[in-house]
């Protein structure tokens, strides 16, 4: 299958040469634009060059840096097509930032509206809604239901009507009450994600109190319960927090240098301290 793009003035209209006869998609990629009809249109016709390319678009829009090695894997192709699609996005109109021998990124600013959800990909956001409602945590499923909304209001009718549907047959049977037990997620997330200081009143397991200013590294969840690893400034060592013992969260607006370590590391130094204080 060939395929074409032309300039129009607010971005770009392709034309798709199945069997050498062009065929025009009624559909400008640009501030105005939206990939749903490209979209519907390679999910009825199953061209894989298309499809390959727009999925190339919604990788660069989710991540900040995209390898042609990372691109290459996840559509099955050589790097040489990668350079071709990626190529063939930029005479579109497409504004790929490349970083010599780092990877393509969207120019900073630029973005598509979103594409528009398959059945599948519906289906699984309803299903993960039902989980994160039984999360303890009361701000991640405040912000979970508005991705939801936001989903549901791409969906075409019928998919409407299956959704909900399938919403209404779905049943979670952990935490059965939809207990909570704490607010702080999304916060601690972002001030993990910027690299910012927090202070926290926490409140341990022993019953003691204490006022903590902690540079948020990592988090995971056990057992129904979301913790914390943070490096701790007043024992000056990483300490592990349950976000349902924080009693108080405030932004300190401090940054702090990024921790030189993965979590993988982390977990792996844990486990040799654990050996060396159980195996004498």
């Amino acid at each position: 299958m060939d395929i074409e793009s032309r300039g129009v003035n607010s971005g770009v209209t392709l034309l798709f040469k199945p069997n050498g006869v062009n065929r025009k998609v009624e559909e400008v990629i640009g501030s105005q634009g939206s990939l749903g009809i490209i979209q519907s249109y390679i999910m009825t016709e199953h061209k894989p060059r298309l499809a390959r390319l727009v999925a190339i678009l919604t990788q660069l829009q989710s991540k900040r840096l995209v390898t042609a090695r990372e691109l290459a894997d996840k559509h099955q192709v050589s790097i040489r097509t990668v350079y071709r699609d990626i190529r063939t996005l930029e005479q579109s109109g497409i504004p790929i930032f490349t970083e010599e021998g780092r990877g393509y990124s969207l120019v900073e600013g630029y973005s598509l509206p979103p594409v528009m959800f398959t059945e599948a990909e519906a289906h699984a956001l309803i299903t993960a809604a039902h989980l994160i409602r039984k999360d303890k945590d009361q701000s991640l499923v405040e912000h979970y239901e508005r991705v939801v909304i936001k989903m549901k209001a791409t969906l075409q009718f019928r998919q409407k009507a299956q959704a909900e549907l399938l919403s209404e047959r779905i049943q979670i049977r952990n935490n059965p009450h939809a207990e909570k037990n704490s607010k702080y997620l999304i916060q601690i997330q972002s001030a993990l994600a910027n690299f910012q200081v927090i202070q926290i009143d926490y409140f341990s397991l022993n019953e003691e109190k204490s006022q903590r200013k902690i540079e948020p590294f990592a988090l995971y969840s056990t057992q129904g319960n979301w913790i914390l690893l943070a490096y701790c400034r007043k024992r000056k060592d990483f300490r592990a927090f349950r976000l349902d013992r924080i009693q108080q969260l405030r932004q300190t607006g401090e940054a702090f240098e990024p921790h030189k370590l993965t979590l993988e590391q982390y977990f792996e130094n844990c486990r040799k301290k654990w050996e060396k204080n159980n195996n004498p």
